[in-house]
């Protein structure tokens, strides 16, 4: 069990004849991703070699989930094309499956056509959409598993701990830290630091918080917005579960953009000082550092009895 994407999802692949779909299907393929095929119109017909395996390729989105029965769809093309891609993905799965998890890896989407997207997504029952500019989702299996992004498959084990991220390398330290005090992970989900994006923090926290084999969820947030401090109400009220916490972004400037669109510090609303304060004020415990999260983790999982 984990959250949206089980270890032998069916997978498509949107953008799979470009350079970077190609690139990273082949890794998703290398780590156990049952990927099914791929989406490039107007290359309908043709095979793509995976190394592992070869997949079919169709013209359209509606054309590939009728003949393989796909669970969930990765997104590697160009940032002007990908809201589309979101779009004509969504229709697909629902007007086929009635349900659908769309994965959007591209980064520099215009935010007007994220907005058009995400609010044609939010009005389909049944579809979830992650991204965009993130790295992607990952439900480690007992051989590979289903490895939806960029994220290095290698680092990851499965295990009890849930972990939901907006910065992508960071995700990666998490996992490393989870790793160091021997748990493994559930799900590892990474929702992007785009201003317009489709999952959440509280959407991950509530499926963490409903899932069985999830013990703890780690956090970790970044400078600007307030999603963070949204995130902490709701666990105040409504977590059961153990929260270990990190904000990035501590000795951010106010008014400077570090790294993600949405990662800005305005009007000194959004800094990381405030985040860890509610973060902390809701009973989740935060680290200072990256490197402190498997300490800070294991401490919480021996408070619960879980260790």
């Amino acid at each position: 069990m984990a959250i949206w994407i089980e270890e032998d999802a069916k997978v498509l692949v949107q953008g799979i004849t470009g350079k970077q779909g190609n690139f990273h299907a082949t890794k998703m393929a290398e780590y156990g991703t049952n990927i099914v095929g791929g989406v490039t119109p107007g290359k309908g017909g043709m095979n793509i070699d995976l190394g592992v395996y070869e997949v079919p390729v169709w013209d359209s989105m509606k054309e590939a989930i009728k003949n393989s029965s796909a669970d969930a769809s990765v997104i590697y093309v160009p940032p002007r094309f990908a809201a589309n891609a979101i779009i004509e993905a969504a229709d697909a799965f629902n007007e086929i499956k009635g349900e659908g998890v769309i994965v959007c890896i591209t980064e520099g989407i215009p935010t007007i056509d994220m907005i058009k997207a995400s609010e044609h997504v939010s009005k389909i029952k049944g579809i979830r959409l992650i991204g965009p500019n993130c790295p992607g989702i990952i439900t480690p299996g007992d051989k590979g598993g289903a490895k939806i992004g960029i994220m290095p498959g290698h680092i990851h084990a499965k295990g009890r701990i849930g972990i939901v991220s907006k910065s992508g390398t960071l995700t990666y330290e998490a996992v490393a830290q989870t790793m160091s005090i021997e748990e493994g992970q559930s799900t590892c989900v990474g929702i992007g630091g785009d201003p317009v994006n489709g999952t959440g923090f509280i959407d991950c926290l509530e499926a963490f918080e409903n899932d069985p084999n999830t013990a703890a969820v780690v956090m970790i947030g970044e400078i600007g917005g307030n999603a963070e401090e949204e995130a902490a109400e709701w666990v105040s009220k409504h977590m059961t579960k153990p929260v270990v916490g990190f904000v990035a972004g501590m000795t951010a400037p106010p008014g400077k953009r570090m790294g993600h669109a949405g990662a800005i510090i305005s009007g000194g609303k959004g800094t990381a000082k405030e985040k860890v304060s509610a973060m902390e004020a809701a009973g989740i415990s935060c680290a200072n550092d990256p490197s402190e999260i498997g300490k800070i983790l294991l401490k919480a999982l021996e408070k619960v009895g879980l260790r």
